[in-house]
């Protein structure tokens, strides 16, 4: 008897190695599904591998019925906390809020309603499907609370917007860890409360740093939007300085991006410059070239924008849709025509990428700046209706119309933009002013009086320029 059970044993803890070793490959984990089937496998630790495996796959059903088939078995198991935070996990996975109640009764009838991982879990659970109410009723009622309930109550308001409930929950904390930290941070990013957000960044770094609640690189880079979106060079500096200090700079490279990013947002292309020449060449990646194209297209360097392309492309790395995009702007605004025509080309006939509404509308800004404007009108002729958009097509193409005085193809133009929409003032007010420059001062005027007739909107538009 004794060699029997040892060999169950050993059979029973092989199978458990064997749910560890493929728990990420559905197919491996169905097949040992149906072998345990086979031989009624009634090992509870076994079944919750499995149950645990479907709630955070793409087929959180499969919990929910392998749940039902277990409960209904002659010989039914006692499930025990693992089951149902699985099974509860996989409800918020499904979004079935009724399913998740009703989890949450039976695992209150069989004495889980103080149970700190059961009930963390239907505080998720709840967060996810919307119901924010009940899940602070969870939450308040249960008597013992760890890191992860209180991080799951922030994270959930945070989802839903709630930033206030996110704040004062994070400050009644008892202890915060980084998740915490980080979490609410990005919620103020979300929100674009971005001083906030840098402020509360100061409070972590420089107060609760001595509790170890040091930024990790999830940290920086929820951060950087905030940085870059208030152009604030001195937090820039701090993030590189804690970057360099920490080891962050070097352990992952999409600190090093943001950086360049944020530097350049920040109006110093040379500190942008010297992060890019930091990263070491094995390590500079798509987004790497890229950022730092796009940092010389948004200080107007386009010179330095096509060199950097071209040492791109000598590092044998391939451009993608944003590359030239960002490299088309800086064509533009710095006068590069024949370039930027050859970057198009490239774009189009090497690298295969159909080009979007921006990659347009940059190449005829380019066009249109330069005063070649039958070209540009050509080539918005051309542009396909069914790409979306094209109204900003030729509403950049009207703005060069009106930068060179062409009232012949400005009036064209401002026949196509009407024809596709009218709400806009700003259409009849550059057309009106084609008009006045022209010295055509009664067309300037009864362009005007059509637009109040219209009560066409006088909000600030948009451009691809």
């Amino acid at each position: 008897m004794f060699d029997k059970m040892s060999v169950t044993k050993l059979y029973n803890r092989h199978l458990l190695s064997l749910l560890h070793k493929h728990q990420h490959c559905n197919r491996a984990i169905r097949q040992i599904h149906c072998h345990f089937l086979v031989l009624n496998v009634g090992i509870l630790a076994l079944w919750n591998s499995i149950l645990k495996h479907y709630s955070l796959s793409a087929f959180p059903q499969d919990a929910v019925t392998l749940f039902g088939y277990l409960r209904n078995q002659s010989k039914p198991i006692s499930f025990d906390s693992f089951t149902y935070s699985y099974l509860i996990k996989a409800c918020a996975n499904l979004k079935r809020t009724h399913l998740g109640t009703q989890l949450h009764c039976s695992s209150t009838k069989v004495g889980f309603d103080y149970h700190v991982h059961v009930q963390t879990a239907l505080v998720n659970m709840y967060m996810d499907c919307g119901c924010l109410a009940d899940a602070k009723n969870v939450f308040d009622e249960m008597p013992e609370k760890n890191l992860v309930t209180w991080n799951v109550l922030i994270t959930g308001f945070i989802k839903w917007g709630e930033i206030e409930f996110a704040r004062a929950a994070f400050d009644s904390m008892p202890e915060k860890n980084v998740v915490s930290w980080t979490g609410l941070i990005d919620g103020y990013t979300r929100k674009s409360r971005f001083y906030e957000a840098l402020s509360l960044f100061r409070e972590m770094f420089v107060g609760d740093g001595i509790n170890n609640n040091k930024p990790t690189e999830v940290t920086l880079l929820t951060v950087f939007p905030s940085i870059w979106n208030i152009g604030c060079l001195e937090f820039c500096q701090m993030v590189h300085a804690y970057g360099e200090k920490s080891g962050l700079n070097v352990l992952d490279v999409r600190v090093m991006n943001c950086l360049i990013d944020a530097y350049a947002r920040s109006g110093s292309i040379e500190s942008a410059w010297r992060v890019f020449e930091e990263i070491g060449n094995a390590k500079k990646n798509l987004v790497s070239w890229t950022s730092m194209i796009s940092a010389f297209a948004m200080h107007g360097l386009a010179a330095q924008a096509s060199d950097c392309y071209v040492k791109m492309e000598g590092a044998k790395v391939k451009p993608n849709r944003i590359t030239f995009l960002s490299v088309l702007n800086a064509c533009s605004h710095g006068g590069l025509v024949e370039e930027g025509i050859e970057f198009y080309r490239k774009m189009v006939e090497e690298c295969g990428i159909e080009p979007e509404i921006k990659h347009y509308g940059s190449l005829i800004d380019m066009l249109g700046r330069a005063g070649r404007l039958e070209e540009a009108e050509e080539m918005a002729l051309n542009i396909a209706s069914e790409i979306g958009n094209v109204v900003v097509i030729w509403r950049t193409l009207l703005g060069a119309c009106s930068l060179h005085g062409n009232v012949e193809m400005g009036e064209r133009v401002t026949r196509k933009i009407m024809g596709l929409e009218r709400e806009y003032g700003g259409d009849y007010v550059l057309m009106s002013n084609i008009f006045c420059g022209a010295g055509r001062y009664v067309d300037s005027e009864r362009v005007r009086r059509l637009m109040d007739d219209r009560n066409a909107s006088k909000l600030p538009g948009f451009t691809l320029a």
